[in-house]
């Protein structure tokens, strides 16, 4: 659990601290043993030797979620899955997302970006399959141009 959620963190983090307002802090959500840490921020908050390495596009109009997810019963161990997901903003336009995974040691991180215009907001609906299940993440975010 440390190093991964260490890796989730320091990622974040200085990012987090750039601009509280605009960035909702670590949020997650429980299914039964796992744990689904979810955020959603500007591209242009990823520093861009990151968002190289990454293959992340930076963009004043391009938004990044990053979920992992982590096993309570095996000591908070990253889990694989399958993602696949929508974002549908409040005029009903929808977004197919494509998630990357991304491993750094023991974590495990799924990573997917969406165009966004200056406050809008978005209602996401992830579909997170593990080998033993399928759960459905839903949360709402708001994107701010920087």
């Amino acid at each position: 659990m440390f190093r991964s959620m260490m890796i989730f963190k320091t990622l974040f983090l200085s990012l987090l601290l750039l601009n509280s307002s605009m960035v909702t802090a670590e949020q997650f959500k429980k299914f039964a043993n796992l744990e689904v840490h979810y955020m959603a921020i500007p591209s242009t908050f990823i520093q861009p030797e990151t968002a190289t390495q990454y293959k992340i596009t930076r963009s004043k109009n391009n938004g990044l979620l990053n979920i992992s997810i982590l096993d309570t019963r095996q000591n908070n161990q990253a889990v694989a899955a399958t993602l696949k997901g929508t974002g549908k903003n409040l005029i009903g336009q929808t977004h197919q997302l494509t998630f990357t995974q991304i491993k750094e040691g023991k974590a495990i991180y799924y990573i997917a970006e969406y165009p966004f215009t200056n406050e809008e907001i978005v209602n996401f609906d992830i579909n997170i399959k593990t080998e033993k299940k399928s759960n459905t993440l839903k949360f709402q975010h708001k994107f701010y141009v920087d």
